[in-house]
């Protein structure tokens, strides 16, 4: 019988012993005590075939286990998200401060947790911004009927066109409060576990549920509490509303499609090669995770292409790069090692870059962990790197402060806070990478930052209890 039941899963696994069977069938329990007796469980035939090979470890309680890859991987993806939403919601009240001083200033010290963020910025120009598409009102070509207001940020406009003060970007918001581009990656996380549940939906398909459910969230007056939408959105619905406001997935695909086509091959709006993108981005490669890298790459840049139309070479290649370090993450790389290839990687300046990384690193290591003084020099790289939110400064800023913090969530995603910029966005992308890391080793991240988060709370706990992610 067990013979027969070996030739099944051999069949399924590959090359398998019986021996080897056993020991995934029977998992024995060693007692503390010497007189104690083994007990044999044994799991239902389905389940190992499930599991294939698994790895053997053994718990605090002297229990022999077993731990699949794919139960590892889904860890990972789990924390990867809340790292995601983590990032974000501790940067929300300084995004977009270029000065890290104003932190101290404004909130009276360098922020060690989630703050509710004040009605005013020391360097907000939101009222210069247009609210009828992508960039600056002063930069418009045409007259544009504002779309904050009316189609999106539906009780917002009188934010954007006050012109009595700095007005937050994120007023309003409760400390924890996720900001809008972190919670279109929930969004997206939801549509997927949705649509897809188990993986089998064309790329194509997937990408047009994903629009769907994106463009009902942002048109749907009540849906999150932010002020502010980036350029790529306002850009996306300009557009939409020229085609005519569709719907349906068939129509909005086609529309983005099309829309891509058209705006890649021509002059490339700057406002869109930004780290912006990969927020929503983060969820495609934790729904491609199992797959190939290949995989995870195209099925990541063909839906950012739809969001972000530009000329291939003006996002693709730091989009590729990223996607390929989280995706080895997820699946058990060392961050460490990744981050290191990443900086050394053309695309980000090759030697020279890794060598001012190297520089800033051993300048760092000078002063303690935790420091005003570590802090500084991380502060003085990330201002030297790119602290404003275009792709390949803030890219190379990300990588860095992995690369320091590759097994220090928190330290990453506070220090990443506190060194201001555009710290939001980028926050979400390195918050990613960090978690990744942690839960493919099983360490796990802080209570507190998961107990305080806010607005996306809620749906990501009911996500994460009622999905495969």
């Amino acid at each position: 019988m067990l013979s027969g039941v070996s030739a099944i899963v051999t069949a399924r696994l590959g090359c398998i012993t019986t021996a080897s069977l056993v020991s995934l069938l029977c998992v024995t329990k060693v007692q503390v005590a010497a007189s104690a007796t083994p007990t044999c469980q044994r799991p239902r035939l389905t389940e190992v075939i499930q599991r294939g090979l698994t790895t053997q470890a053994t718990d605090t309680s002297n229990t022999m286990i077993f731990t699949s890859p794919m139960d590892k991987l889904s860890e990972a993806k789990q924390a990867s998200l809340w790292g995601l939403l983590i990032g974000d919601a501790l940067s929300m009240p300084v995004h977009w401060y270029y000065d890290a001083d104003d932190i101290k200033r404004d909130y009276g010290k360098w922020l060690t947790g989630y703050v509710a963020p004040r009605k005013q910025h020391p360097s907000s120009i939101m009222s210069l911004s247009a609210t009828g598409g992508s960039g600056r009102s002063g930069f418009s070509t045409r007259r544009e009927e504002p779309l904050i207001g009316n189609v999106i940020l539906h009780d917002k406009l009188q934010y954007w066109t006050n012109r009595g003060g700095s007005v937050h970007y994120h007023q309003g918001m409760s400390a924890g409060d996720s900001t809008l581009n972190a919670l279109c990656a929930l969004k997206v996380c939801q549509t997927m576990t949705r649509v897809d549940p188990d993986n089998d939906l064309s790329p194509r398909d997937l990408r047009s549920a994903v629009l769907a459910d994106y463009v009902q969230f942002l048109t749907t007056p009540g849906t999150h509490n932010d002020t502010y939408a980036e350029s790529f959105h306002r850009a996306f619905f300009r557009d939409w509303i020229q085609a005519g406001k569709p719907v349906t997935k068939d129509g909005l695909i086609d529309f983005a499609e099309k829309r891509h086509e058209e705006q890649s091959a021509g002059s490339a709006d700057s406002q869109l090669a930004v780290i912006g993108a990969f927020v929503m981005a983060v969820p495609f490669v934790l729904h491609a995770a199992h797959l190939s890298e290949a995989e995870a790459v195209r099925n990541t840049v063909d839906f950012v292409r739809l969001t972000h139309p530009l000329p291939p070479h003006h996002l693709e290649p730091f989009l590729e790069l990223y996607v390929k370090v989280l995706h080895a993450v997820l699946n058990g790389a060392s961050l460490q090692e990744k981050a290191a290839e990443a900086l050394q990687s053309p695309v980000l300046g090759g030697s020279g870059t890794w060598k001012r990384v190297q520089t800033f690193s051993s300048e760092a290591a000078g002063y303690a962990k935790g420091s005003d003084s570590r802090l500084s020099v991380y502060q003085e790289a990330v201002g030297r790197f790119g602290l404003a939110c275009y792709i390949k400064g803030s890219l190379t800023s990300l990588f860095f402060l992995a690369h320091e913090f590759h097994d220090d969530m928190e330290g990453g995603v506070l220090t990443n806070t506190n060194v201001g910029g555009e710290n939001c966005h980028r926050g979400a992308a390195l918050g990613a990478l960090l978690a990744a890391a942690a839960g493919s080793t099983g360490k796990p991240l802080p209570q507190g930052l998961k107990d305080g988060l806010g607005s996306a709370r809620t749906d990501l706990m009911a996500l994460l209890a009622n999905s495969k992610l």
